[in-house]
């Protein structure tokens, strides 16, 4: 299958006349004020959009949550918090299409009839925050934003707000708590925001490349987006973002339902000489997939079936040199390093498996410790409060379980592998497992 970019069509198009002379700006003319809100949720709901985070819930469904009948002031907040390891589509698509996703959110905003909206993007994203900025201010000059938008009553203000440079804040009622001015930290569901959201209001809060298929779906009609991809439920474009040992990382735009083989021969293949061993399919939060999967469908259901996700579409490629043991460890250390601390089951469950990978590593491990590692990883992911302990046991669970004889290989190191270990706790941060 041949990439297919929608998004991606133009390229680099930062400026407004750029954007405008490629047909930007000609959905908000469509539909605002001559198309009701209500009528483009349902537009929304029929193309069978999807949202690009990770999730995958139906956008249009998402939209419909908004109460009807409330007074209460409504708000559109876009998740450019990219900090999945392996992600980097948001950014491309802020650096090279601003204004892209300025329309989408013009649109979003209309629709769940919120005239304030905000973009919460990463902290470290300095050239995209600037170019963000920009486009904003291009966007009021042309009244595109700000008091009667094209002659109508309807208004918008969107500001971009730099983040705090968690991963956690990715998780979108941290990333409230964040924008509040509190620690990103999670918090309790239900409510879900779009009943109670930033400063307990009514809020929506989709990420960058939902928002940037928007204008497209209003342009061309839900009819088209249905046309792409595996409809009904895996309907249009993704883009996949591939790195790790593949000769052309980069991003890529497929219909949904490409398979993975098609997918890594176009990104160039595997370096001479090397041949394909796995990979993280929507980013390190997910299974891996080895040689068996190369002919996967990539689509939510398809992946959720094999054991997987297709999350945000980030492949992360590994060939084989790569060492199984390491890249568990390596991963574990950054969930670690993430976990916001709130509950016990993420904050010692990540410590734990980390040393324990650690001291496999080192030669000190024991045959015992993968099933220990196995169980508390299934119990953190059972128990935690929030995702981040959810997508940080799959990725160590299926190395052990496709590769387990290179973690048993690295166990054979210590003379002592069929003991059974004795754990020294020590609390809470210092120590090591022994």
């Amino acid at each position: 299958m041949p990439e297919l970019r929608v998004l991606m069509k133009h390229g680099e198009q930062r400026s407004i006349k750029t954007y405008e002379k490629n047909g930007g700006y000609q959905a908000i003319r469509k539909a605002i004020p001559h198309i009701a809100s209500i009528e483009i949720i349902e537009i929304v709901k029929k193309s069978g959009l999807r949202g690009r985070g990770g999730a995958g819930f139906p956008t249009g469904v998402k939209w419909g949550f908004i109460p009807k009948d409330s007074t209460q002031p409504k708000y559109l907040v876009c998740n450019c918090d990219e900090s999945e390891p392996g992600t980097f589509k948001d950014r491309w698509l802020i650096e090279n299409n601003p204004h892209q996703l300025i329309e989408g959110m013009i649109l979003a905003s209309y629709a769940i009839g919120s005239h304030f909206a905000v973009i919460y993007s990463r902290g470290e994203f300095f050239e995209g925050i600037n170019i963000l900025n920009q486009a904003v201010r291009e966007a009021k000059e042309q009244h595109y934003l700000g008091k009667n938008i094209l002659g109508s009553d309807y208004h918008l203000e969107i500001i971009v707000h730099p983040g705090a440079g968690a991963y956690i804040a990715g998780e979108e009622t941290a990333l409230l708590n964040s924008l509040e001015g509190f620690r990103a930290t999670p918090r309790l569901k239900p409510p879900f925001p779009a009943v109670a959201g930033l400063y307990q209001k009514p809020t929506i809060i989709n990420n960058v490349e939902t928002l940037s298929n928007i204008p497209h779906i209003i342009n061309r009609g839900a009819d088209w987006f249905q046309s792409l991809g595996k409809p009904p439920k895996n309907s249009g474009t993704k883009i996949f973002q591939i790195s790790g040992q593949i000769q052309n990382p980069g991003c890529y735009e497929f219909e949904l339902g490409v398979s993975l083989r098609e997918v890594i021969e176009t990104a160039g293949g595997m370096f001479p000489g090397r041949n394909f061993k796995a990979c993280y399919p929507g980013g390190s939060s997910c299974a891996l997939l080895t040689n068996r999967h190369l002919d996967v469908s990539m689509d939510f259901e398809t992946l959720e079936e094999q054991g997987s996700a297709l999350g945000t579409a980030s492949i992360i490629v590994m060939d084989d040199t790569a060492d199984m043991v390491k890249v568990a460890h390596r991963l574990m250390q950054f969930y670690q390093n993430e976990s916001c601390g709130k509950c016990t089951p993420c904050r010692e469950g990540t410590r734990w498996i980390t040393q324990v990978l650690s001291r496999i590593e080192k030669g000190r491990g024991v045959f015992s410790d993968l099933p220990m590692i196995d169980q508390v990883c299934k119990s953190m992911a059972a128990t935690s409060f929030c995702p981040l302990a959810v997508g940080a046991a799959p990725p160590i669970i299926s190395a052990i379980a496709e590769f387990k004889n290179e973690f048993e290989d690295y166990i054979r190191r210590n003379p002592h592998a069929d003991r059974t270990p004795e754990m020294k706790i020590a609390y809470p941060y210092q120590g090591t497992c022994v």
